[in-house]
């Protein structure tokens, strides 16, 4: 036993003479690993105890323990040190002269679609509207079947879609949001939603785009009627484009409202004279709308009897490139600094 303590003595007093030797933060790790270490020197007088007589164990266990003790004082007192000394001479040697004029900081600005939204949610949220989302990865159910498209039916053909598998595509509208709303909505109380969102279908040119974002809206409650639709349309379009547009309703058809109607509004460049932008016509088509077909409220749990309601939908792209001009879609995706860094104005 006197021979293990004395070792212990001399193993001590050689790690103190090398701590104190150490001239930087890596030789002082090398010393305590050495000594203090899965491996080290030390350590491995406490792995060899089960050879010791019992009476003994405990006594060079403490004399071990006490040594580490020692010796784990002495790194961190030399760690400190260390690291003392690198602060003060990177503080001496990363000076920085503040007198100098600064470098000027490129600006992001908000994305022209990111606007649009904020608007179109703040407008909507204050008039009673919830803001619900749903998956983009849609199934051919909630995509077509339960908006009245059956497979086979005709109306499928205006839509060229992304077909992932025979069941699931990426959505070519966000109405399938309204559908998942509906059945959602166990007890069938009113609904009165808006549904931002991408939606994809194989178009791309300089109006269309392969991916764009949608806005529907979907309200759902007795006595519901197309004067309803109109007023709220009249808010919305007037507050995102212009108040002195007026609004032109077209027939038109859509398998999930009846009767479905395109909206038009008196063009905002020329005042409804006729110009390029609308085609010498005097307006411009900005979204479509209609009555919830009976069929859709049946299919999604409610009773077309006692329940109307109506929808519409327009793009989000589209609204944007009206607001502040933009002549090609494919602009809002190409993350070009110098088409963004124009919208930073509209920031100050």
């Amino acid at each position: 036993m006197e021979e293990k303590i004395s070792e212990i003595s001399r193993l001590k007093d050689l790690a103190v003479s090398e701590i104190q030797s150490a001239t930087n933060a890596k030789e002082l790790d090398e010393v305590r690993v050495k000594y203090l270490g899965k491996k080290g020197e030390l350590t491995s007088i406490l792995r060899s105890m089960g050879s010791l007589a019992p009476e003994e164990r405990p006594v060079i266990g403490g004399k071990v323990n006490e040594a580490r003790d020692e010796l784990e004082v002495l790194i961190k007192s030399g760690e400190e040190k260390f690291a003392k000394q690198e602060l003060e001479r990177k503080l001496k040697e990363e000076t920085i002269d503040i007198t100098l004029p600064s470098t000027k900081v490129k600006r992001g600005s908000k994305h022209p679609l990111n606007r649009i939204i904020e608007e179109v949610e703040d407008l909507f949220v204050s008039m009673g509207y919830d803001v619900v989302a749903g998956p983009e990865l849609e199934t051919d159910e909630y995509c077509f079947e339960r908006l009245n498209l059956p497979k086979g039916h005709p109306a499928r053909d205006m839509q060229d879609s992304f077909y992932i598998t025979s069941e699931y595509l990426l959505r070519t509208q966000t109405s399938a949001v309204q559908a998942r709303a509906m059945m959602d909505n166990e007890e069938k109380a009113p609904i009165r939603i808006i549904c931002p969102g991408k939606t994809y279908r194989r178009d791309d040119d300089a109006t269309h785009s392969h991916q764009f974002s949608q806005v529907e809206g979907l309200v759902i409650d007795k006595n519901i009627s197309l004067a309803d639709l109109k007023g709220t349309l009249e808010v919305f379009v007037r507050k995102m484009l212009g108040e002195n547009l007026q609004l032109r309703f077209r027939p038109s058809y859509f398998p999930f409202t009846e009767p479905s109607y395109e909206v038009d509004v008196s063009c905002f460049k020329c005042g409804g004279k006729g110009c390029n932008l609308c085609k010498q016509t005097g307006w411009i088509e900005v979204l479509g709308s209609g009555i919830v077909h009976p069929n859709v409220l049946k299919m999604n749990g409610y009773n077309p009897d006692k329940y109307t309601g109506f929808a519409f939908g327009t793009g989000l792209d589209r609204l944007a490139m009206f607001k502040y001009g933009i002549t090609d879609i494919r602009l809002l995706y190409q993350n070009d600094v110098r088409f963004l860094s124009q919208f930073d104005r509209l920031d100050r």
